[in-house]
């Protein structure tokens, strides 16, 4: 057997022996880095176009490397490339690949750079990109919430603390809510990414390099913002992934809080909305049963997205700089973070735009629970009556609505006045519904003209976006 069928050929010069077969497998990361293909070849496509203009490639070498390059990304998207464990990840297999094609030129385009610095830069281009696609679909989320805010302004149901119905509030009002949890998140998302957007590219193995490389330039070519600052820590951060799955954490947080409002809401003990059956599914014993599943299944996914970020925080928490074999663990946690950040908005997007709201039914549960108790005690307030005082008064009020089975705004001006002289007929203008959310008329409130305004606004960011 010859030295190059022992070792691998791209760094195996100083070994005697082959790595063991199941070794091979178990530090190979071929089988999930490959889809960074597109995104090693444009960072080498750049370090070979940096290496021309320092005089290490020639022209001729530079265009044989790109043309190259190209060629093979072609076949990788033909799927008439094999991947190959023995030569471990996505940049010895598109480098073998190269070199297979243009022969001894192929094998400069590592000069200068090394996988520690590459796998960063591939990382960070892919994940980019990525972030761009999840920003635009979070956008089309929020875009129509925003929208069906906008129709349900006057839309009338419960709102809850401890689940309990507490005050009336719209719809439309409950569905912005959502929107600034969502609003926040785009925020934390492109604050992330202003930090993912630098370029490692050139830090090479963890100490720089001695050729005369221009990293302001290769950072220029891939749109990056500008060069790390620190060659020890280009190679080692790998905060800006943790960052993305923090992010994600959150999002698929507030994504999970709406999910349970939407499955309870579509019970039938709710009863407060239908969802599309094409975001439903049904039961295989009980013919009568209409699950929701997308919600759901949302809702659990997000136990997955806070476990990845924990294995990165776990990950990371004892590595000395710089690079480690550790960090080869960063990939798959991170894949996955974002395929189900983008499953679950699409999911999202499609579905809350096509929520029917079942108006008759909030209004139904809005009338049950005493919702405009708060609304009586204000209204005592205005008259002069000690908030304390007016609260015991409005609370033996609602005692005796248990009692008799009727609401407030259902009992009689001197069922009213038994328990205070200072209500009068006017009282009934702030026990209605319609009157209770009329009369939270200003900024953030639940006031229907208020909810139009604020979702006109929010229309206006959201396509300012663009």
């Amino acid at each position: 057997m010859s030295q190059d069928e022992k070792t691998n050929q791209q760094w195996g010069g100083r070994f005697s022996e082959a790595t063991d077969a199941f070794v091979q497998r178990f530090t190979a990361s071929i089988q999930f880095d490959q889809r960074l293909y597109r995104h090693d070849i444009q960072g080498s496509i750049a370090h070979a176009t940096m290496l021309e203009t320092a005089g290490v490639l020639t022209t001729e070498e530079r265009d044989q490397i790109i043309e190259g390059l190209n060629e093979v990304q072609t076949e990788i998207e033909a799927g008439t490339i094999e991947w190959s464990i023995p030569l471990e990840d996505v940049h010895m297999n598109v480098e073998s690949a190269l070199t297979a094609k243009i022969g001894i030129t192929g094998k400069k385009l590592h000069t200068g750079r090394s996988r520690n610095d590459q796998v960063a830069t591939d990382i960070r281009l892919w994940l980019r990109d990525e972030i761009d696609a999840i920003s635009a679909e979070l956008t089309r989320l929020q875009t129509g919430m925003v929208q069906l805010a906008e129709t349900e302004a006057d839309t009338i149901m419960p709102g809850f603390t401890h689940l309990q119905t507490a005050q009336p509030v719209t719809f439309g009002h409950h569905l912005l809510a959502w929107n600034e949890m969502l609003e926040r998140d785009y925020g934390r998302l492109l604050d992330c990414r202003k930090r993912v957007n630098q370029s490692p590219l050139g830090a090479a193995a963890l100490a720089g390099t001695t050729y005369p490389i221009d990293r302001e330039l290769t950072a220029k070519l891939l749109g990056f913002e500008q060069p790390t600052r620190n060659s020890l820590d280009s190679v080692s951060d790998r905060d800006f992934a943790i960052e993305f799955c923090s992010f994600a954490s959150l999002l698929l947080t507030h994504l999970s809080r709406m999910s349970e409002e939407l499955v309870l809401w579509t019970s039938a003990q709710f009863n407060f909305i239908d969802l599309p059956d094409r975001f439903c599914t049904g039961s295989s014993i009980m013919p009568q049963k209409k699950n929701p599943d997308v919600p759901e299944l949302v809702r659990g996914k997000t136990g997955r997205v806070n476990g990845h970020l924990i294995s990165l925080l776990t990950l990371m928490k004892s590595q000395p700089l710089a690079y480690n074999k550790d960090n080869q663990e960063d990939k798959e946690p991170l894949f996955d973070a974002v395929d189900t950040v983008k499953d679950c908005l699409r999911a999202f997007a499609d579905m809350v735009p096509a929520i029917e709201a079942k108006r008759d039914a909030m209004l139904e549960a809005a009338r049950r629970g005493f919702s405009t108790a708060t609304d009586l005690a204000d209204y005592l307030v205005r008259r002069g009556v000690a908030f304390r005082d007016a609260h015991e008064i409005v609370g033996k009020s609602v005692a005796f609505g248990i009692e008799q089975g009727r609401d407030l705004s259902e009992m009689t001006l001197e069922e009213l006045q038994q328990f205070s002289t200072d209500i009068d007929s006017d009282v009934f203008d702030v026990l209605t519904l319609e009157g209770s959310v009329a009369a939270r008329d200003h900024v953030g409130g639940t006031a229907p003209n208020q909810v139009r305004q604020a979702a006109t606004q929010a229309l206006a960011t959201l396509t300012g976006r663009s």
